[in-house]
């Protein structure tokens, strides 16, 4: 089950440069946690990686669909949905990852906007 993110939530989370990321064992208990960028797309926020794989914090939130998110304002518990089949979400978060991350040069930013990247898309949605 899942809930709206609050107004103030959605506003420090979209603005802050990364959150940290534990996903769901299979035992239920948490990995370590990654720092990855996050960005806010209307009143939604997504992560994404360099590239689609089975290991790691990727591999575990496509097995679990959980996880929990910590700064800038948390401890949040999350359901990860995999909207990498939906163009026009994918488009719009490549665009907030280039404006967002500009300062970082081209050659970062544009390996996160990359059709590779684009196919890692998930949204994170407050989860109960």
């Amino acid at each position: 089950m899942t809930i709206p993110w609050r107004p103030e939530e959605l506003r420090l989370i979209g603005q802050a440069d990364e959150v940290h990321i534990a996903t769901t064992r299979g035992d239920g208990t948490f990995g370590p946690a990654v720092p990855v960028w996050v960005v806010r797309v209307r009143d939604q926020l997504y992560v994404r990686t360099w590239y689609r794989r089975d290991t790691g914090w990727f591999g575990r939130a496509m097995r679990s669909h959980r996880a929990r998110i910590a700064r800038p304002t948390g401890p949040f518990d999350v359901v990860l949905q995999d909207v990498a089949d939906d163009h026009s979400v994918t488009t719009d978060v490549s665009t907030a990852y280039r404006a967002k991350y500009a300062r970082y040069g081209a050659a970062t930013v544009d390996a996160m906007v990359t059709t590779a990247a684009a196919a890692t898309t998930l949204r994170l949605t407050r989860a109960v």
